[in-house]
């Protein structure tokens, strides 16, 4: 037993120093290609654990899902952007240099939103199972790209096909995450800071994916999966249940929608 627990730690061990050492690794070829490749295998990596949620746990199967990270990635564009200065001359007047928001505030209204457009879809659905959800929720996923690509009039909120630019990058306690630093005299990259960023959020989700599996609403949602009638007929709530289900992987979604935007510093629809 004791052999087998030691053989885990070390497993674990040796798995976080590679982790940790391989965005050096790649950087020190002489291209952030690499990393950056890595980053983005990360924020899927993210997206994909909201998603399980929805469809691993609850058996929801929700083929609309991108539309979250693209709420999230919106959000965080108006809210870390000159756009919405450019076009409201009343938010230029308060704020002539444009609407840089603080990180702390932007995620919650990113994944805020997100949760809130996870109840919207699941609300009207809750009746549907199957391929018919997946059509609904498919059907929502292109709604959402067709809005932001024509909310450009005629008020200009999302800029259309144009897309939006000049996104700010992360920044936490005055150190930016689009700038590279120097760590003992080693220069740390702008995409390896978001590699480790994007890590810890990865093994943060991991953990809470994990708690909620072996929770009491956790297994609610896989009772539910395997038998929404047998379900019911215990006693579970699955209407508040899927629902919790839809809000929950949705706010997934939308910080990884937001950490999307923050990375590439433009977005588009087609980025959807």
């Amino acid at each position: 037993m004791m052999k087998t627990k030691a053989g885990k730690f070390v497993t674990y061990l040796l798995v976080a120093i590679a982790l940790l050492a391989l965005p050096l690794i790649l950087q020190s070829t002489g291209s952030n290609s690499w990393v950056r490749i890595v980053d983005m295998a990360l924020l899927y990596v993210l997206l994909a654990l909201g998603l399980n949620i929805v469809v691993g746990y609850a058996g929801l199967l929700d083929l609309g899902y991108v539309a979250f990270f693209a709420i999230g990635a919106y959000m965080y564009a108006l809210m870390a952007s000159p756009h919405l200065t450019e076009t409201f001359p009343a938010f230029a007047a308060m704020f002539p240099n444009g609407l840089h928001s603080p990180i702390w505030l932007i995620i919650p209204a990113a994944a805020g939103l997100a949760g809130l457009f996870g109840v919207l879809l699941g609300a009207p659905t809750l009746r549907l199972r199957g391929d018919y959800l997946a059509i609904v929720t498919l059907g929502f996923g292109e709604i959402i790209r067709v809005f932001m690509n024509n909310l450009d009039h005629p008020v200009n909120i999302t800029n259309g096909p144009k897309g939006m630019g000049e996104i700010d990058s992360l920044s936490f306690f005055g150190m930016s995450f689009g700038k590279k630093i120097e760590v003992g005299g080693f220069e740390v990259a702008s995409v390896t800071l978001y590699y480790y960023l994007f890590l810890v959020l990865v093994v943060m989700s991991v953990i809470i994916s994990h708690r909620l599996q072996l929770s009491r609403v956790g297994r609610a949602w896989m009772a539910i999966r395997e038998d929404e009638i047998a379900a019911k007929a215990m006693g579970i709530n699955t209407r508040n249940l899927k629902l919790l289900a839809f809000g929950m992987g949705a706010t997934f979604g939308g910080v990884s929608g937001a950490m999307f935007a923050s990375f590439q510093g433009f977005i588009s629809p087609e980025s959807f």
